[in-house]
């Protein structure tokens, strides 16, 4: 099964190391394969140093990609985690 949904980073400081970790713990709780598209590459949502170097910051656009039998779940759930990061420091 393949999922995909266009998200924005919308913490002030950007998908920073606090975040983006919790981001891949997050994304390591499934089953699928995920992956970050921006313009500059395609980076593994299963790796914190992928994740690191996809350098989203506040207001940037990625779309999340998953295959795999929880791909929709993988691609809902860590959607909504960003919006819940809007905060977070």
């Amino acid at each position: 099964m393949h999922a995909s949904r266009e998200v924005r980073i919308l913490n002030k400081l950007g998908l920073h190391a606090r975040p983006a970790a919790e981001f891949v713990r997050l994304a390591n709780s499934f089953r699928s394969e995920i992956w970050l598209v921006t313009a500059t590459g395609r980076f593994s949502a299963l790796s914190l140093i992928d994740v690191m170097r996809a350098n989203l910051d506040c207001g940037a656009a990625a779309r999340l990609e998953a295959d795999g039998v929880d791909a929709e779940k993988a691609v809902e759930r860590l959607a909504q985690l960003l919006k819940e990061m809007r905060d977070y420091t």
